[in-house]
């Protein structure tokens, strides 16, 4: 049996889909693209069970309709699956039945997020054989091969499929599996230099890992991939360091970006980085990762800026109490600002994400946001930031609060709409346009004195000055997508 994997040509004259390892969809001018590391998995645990895989990952191949289906004539695949989210859902189900349309006898599987929430949806708006919920779609999509090829009787939990014209479904996914029995990713059979791009990575080549499935806080009303990950599961701190070794010693790796949706915190990430100096991995990689504030003291801090950590991610969302309550986030703006404080103070880069447009927030609000993050970035206590409109994801409690209580600008179902080009729920005693380009507006803070004073102070090294020049150019994508 013959596997395809990966993602079909995505396009759209807003630019280029960043679909792999995103949480929050985007169109971009100027992309960098994320390797897909729960794809990346699936595509090696299959070849692993001895299923012949092949990789196809369109966006970052820049692969268009024409050369894809000619790819898919050459190499004939039994099965088809790929990753899915709520902007594109429409225009994959669109590809689905031109596909079932060319290759009759070829399978298709969806995943993702916006499936795992409405997974009869797309059973009924297009002809896709099975739809796989959950996040854990790499052993579940290899349990569902051995079901199709009759190595196995029964289906997987988490999966919808028709039978006898009727939709049938399995029972509901459980992630019971333990994440140290996956085997680590083939880089080769994944073609890990499509993904050598990202704007904020100071050195290659550079991989991404998962230590964790997904986040352990879990609990923030905006994010889908609790939808995913319900229940958080880490691998142990040897497996990790295990992976880390390879990437080295095969690939030379330089910096690894660990895209657990929070890492790991407590003894666990105390033993990483005493594994990370034993083993001298400190000295031969920078390790990145995305991170709470409140989580960490400043003794965390320095022990993960001597086991070689460089960036930490950290979801600011917003500078108004009320929103971090309402959002569920478990934190005081004062430990925003404590937090890149003594972040900054262990030497390691603070990178702030935050969110404009929600429906309980006005002009004022959304500017006070946009203010704390010009003065942690003026004043040196932060270094880069990422501004994203907010969108209600299908399945997440925001989703169902704003449907509820009729908060949608325009029909819930508009799918395509959910993309970050246009406020999608409405503000407090404000015209929700107007806040939505105050996301805009917080790259501008990239472009003043101060700022650009504070970078050229800090840097320290020739990696430092490429990163800053990348960076240029990704901040000018990004006030080209917003501003477009």
């Amino acid at each position: 049996m013959k596997v395809a994997i990966g993602y079909p040509p995505t396009k759209s004259e807003k630019g280029i889909a960043l679909l792999s390892q995103n949480r929050q969809f985007q169109w971009f001018s100027n992309p960098s693209y994320l390797f897909p590391v729960v794809l990346g998995s699936a595509a090696t645990l299959l070849k692993k069970r001895n299923y012949e895989v092949f990789w196809i990952d369109a966006i970052a191949e820049r692969i268009d309709w024409e050369e894809f289906i000619k790819k898919f004539e050459k190499e004939k695949p039994d099965l088809f699956a790929f990753e899915t989210k709520t902007p594109v859902i429409k225009q994959h189900w669109k590809i689905i039945d031109k596909l079932k349309e060319k290759f009759p006898k070829m399978k298709i599987v969806l995943l993702g997020d916006h499936v795992t929430s409405f997974p009869i949806e797309s059973m009924k708006n297009s002809k896709v054989d099975f739809v796989s919920c959950g996040g854990d779609f790499d052993f579940s999509l290899t349990e569902l091969c051995d079901w199709i090829s009759g190595k196995k009787k029964k289906c997987p939990d988490g999966i919808y499929y028709r039978k006898n014209k009727k939709i049938i479904h399995s029972e509901k996914f459980d992630l019971k599996h333990n994440l140290d029995d996956l085997p680590f990713i083939d880089r080769e059979l994944t073609r890990w230099k499509l993904y050598q791009q990202e704007y904020n990575i100071s050195r290659k080549p550079y991989f991404y890992i998962m230590s964790g499935r997904d986040c352990w806080w879990g609990k923030c009303k905006f994010c889908a991939w609790p939808t995913l990950f319900p229940r958080f599961r880490v691998r142990s701190v040897e497996n990790v360091l295990d992976e880390i070794g390879m990437l080295i010693e095969k690939y030379n790796a330089k910096e690894i970006f660990d895209d657990s949706g929070t890492l790991m915190v407590g003894k666990w990430l105390k033993d990483l980085c005493e594994g990370l100096i034993k083993r001298g991995y400190n000295k031969k990689i920078r390790y990145s990762c995305n991170m709470r504030f409140g989580a960490l003291n400043q003794e965390d801090y320095m022990l993960m800026k001597k086991a070689g950590f460089r960036l930490l991610k950290f979801g600011l969302e917003s500078a108004n109490q009320e929103t971090l309550d309402r959002l569920n986030k478990g934190i005081k703006v004062e430990d925003i600002v404590n937090g890149c404080r003594i972040a900054k103070k262990a030497g390691l880069t603070v990178h702030l994400t935050m969110i404009v447009g929600y429906p309980w927030e006005n002009k004022e609000d959304a500017l006070r946001t946009f203010r704390l993050a010009k003065n942690l970035m003026q004043s040196g206590k932060a270094d880069l930031l990422q501004a994203t409109v907010l969108i209600p994801y299908p399945g997440t409690p925001l989703w169902k609060e704003a449907k509820k209580d009729n908060l949608f600008l325009f029909p819930f179902d508009e799918y395509e709409r959910y993309d970050m080009r246009e406020p999608v729920l409405k503000t407090k005693d404000s015209d929700a346009k107007e806040i939505a380009s105050i996301c805009g507006r917080i790259y501008t803070i990239f472009l003043t004195p101060q700022y650009i004073f504070q970078r050229i102070k800090n840097m320290k090294s020739f990696d430092e000055i490429i990163l800053n020049l990348r960076g240029i150019k990704a901040v000018y994508g990004h006030l080209k997508d917003f501003w477009r």
